[in-house]
């Protein structure tokens, strides 16, 4: 056990099951990334083309029974159902992180949590001043949230391309960055994006969460008998007048989490615990399906025919972009710098600043849950809805080519060190007798 004297890494190594967990979530979110990524461009593409008509009647297309309100577009459907799938994901993730993943380490979670929170105030201030300073109206500040989130997804697929031999602690931090992330995320969904509320739905919808969750410590994993209360619980949550999304963090965080010195204690030699096992399930699902399916809906602009020197007239879209680029950057990277600065962390060794700076940039992707936040300020569809998909997708791509500039020089030197390495040391003959 280290000392008191001892200081505190941050981005430490990771332990083997954490390592094992980050691994297989890196290889299905940059999976997903790539699709997410995929399924914008054709949605920009489409939306910009002679055909542009046809995309709009089938985003807009609505189904689903009108008598429990649920006569939805399909565009409707991907943001408040899909995207409840990626958030059921994210409650799971969130939960296992703060029981037995590195936020139960409250060394090492105060860098991270640190860090998210001020990469979400930071771009939230940065976004009303900037609105305020260009002369917006009081309708342009409902957006302040947008520029708050951080895409996982994006964020990893473009880690993959360039960060080939970047330390895997640079990975789990941006992981567990997400995670917060989401958290906040949602929060402000649920408190500062939801016009109405109905208690009596909303209170009922613990029931089927409660339930869901005792049928997983019960032993019942069967995908068809768990989405009867899920489903149920989704309903209850959308008819409150809350963002439907909230039931899937709620129902993550129903999903029982064990530690593994628990486990091991107990003689459970399983390869995974339960919570790993769910979200194992539902993260192809989700990475591959939920999230490239809303993009493609949420991403949809129109920019041919003057639609870009609309949007940035408008001092929304100039937040959205300050917001990502150089609130999200400065945020994390400063509030990283000022744990190491006033308290006894430091980095690990063999990582420098500038791998910091890049990973602070690479936060600014805010794809998924921007367009979201989007939508729910300034209804999907509307004219300040599209200046806000311009800007997320300008704001991301800049972030992006930021991050990337500095992680690709980070990353030549990381592989130079590891070829160094692996040269084998000079052989000296030497003859068999003495001359």
């Amino acid at each position: 056990m280290p000392s008191p004297s001892t200081p505190r890494r941050i981005f430490s190594r990771l332990s083997l099951p954490e390592g094992r967990f980050l691994a297989r979530a890196l290889r299905m979110e940059t999976v997903g990334g790539a699709l997410l990524l995929a399924a914008a461009m054709l949605a920009l593409v489409w939306s910009n083309s002679p055909w542009h008509e046809s995309y709009s009647a089938l985003r807009d297309f609505r189904v689903g029974p009108s008598a429990l309100h649920l006569d939805l577009s399909l565009g409707q459907w991907a943001a408040d159902g899909l995207l409840a799938v990626f958030f059921l994901v994210a409650g799971i993730e969130l939960k296992r992180e703060f029981i037995a993943g590195d936020l139960s380490d409250r060394a090492k979670a105060a860098v991270p949590i640190t860090a998210a929170i001020a990469g979400v105030a930071l771009p939230a201030v940065l976004y009303a001043v900037s609105v305020i300073f260009l002369g917006g109206d009081s309708d342009a500040l409902t957006g302040w949230a947008i520029p708050t989130a951080t895409d996982i997804a994006f964020a990893l697929a473009v880690l993959a391309v360039i960060g080939s031999h970047l330390p895997s602690a640079l990975r789990s931090f941006l992981l567990t960055l997400a995670v917060v992330d989401d958290l906040i995320a949602i929060t402000i969904i649920a408190v500062f994006y939801t016009s109405s509320l109905a208690w009596l739905p909303l209170v009922g919808a613990l029931i089927p969460i409660a339930v869901s969750g005792w049928m997983l410590r019960r032993g019942f994993t069967q995908p068809a008998l768990l989405a009867i209360p899920a489903v149920i619980a989704w309903v209850l949550v959308h008819e409150a007048g809350v963002h439907a999304t909230v039931a899937g963090v709620l129902l993550g965080l129903a999903v029982p989490v064990s530690r593994r010195d628990e486990l091991a204690a107990a003689g459970d030699d399983s390869r995974h615990t339960l919570a790993e096992t769910v979200e194992h399930a539902l993260r192809p699902f989700s990475a591959g399906v939920a999230v490239p399916v809303f993009a493609f809906f949420a991403a949809g602009v129109r920019f041919v025919g003057g639609g870009l020197e609309e949007t940035w007239r408008d001092p929304v879209a100039i937040g959205i972009v300050v917001g990502l680029v150089v609130g999200k950057a400065i945020g994390v990277f400063g509030a990283t710098w000022a744990v190491a600065r006033f308290t006894r962390a430091e980095l690990d060794e063999g990582l420098g600043w500038l791998d910091v700076l890049g990973l602070a940039f690479l936060s600014g992707l805010g794809f998924t849950v921007s367009l979201l936040i989007g939508e729910l300020a300034y209804g999907a569809g509307s004219d300040r809805d599209d200046h806000v998909k311009m800007a997320v997708l300008v704001g991301s791509l800049l972030a992006a080519v930021c991050a990337a500039i500095i992680l690709k020089s980070r990353d030549r030197y990381y592989r130079k060190l590891a070829e160094r390495d692996d040269e084998p040391e000079a052989v000296v003959d030497l003859p068999d007798h003495p001359a």
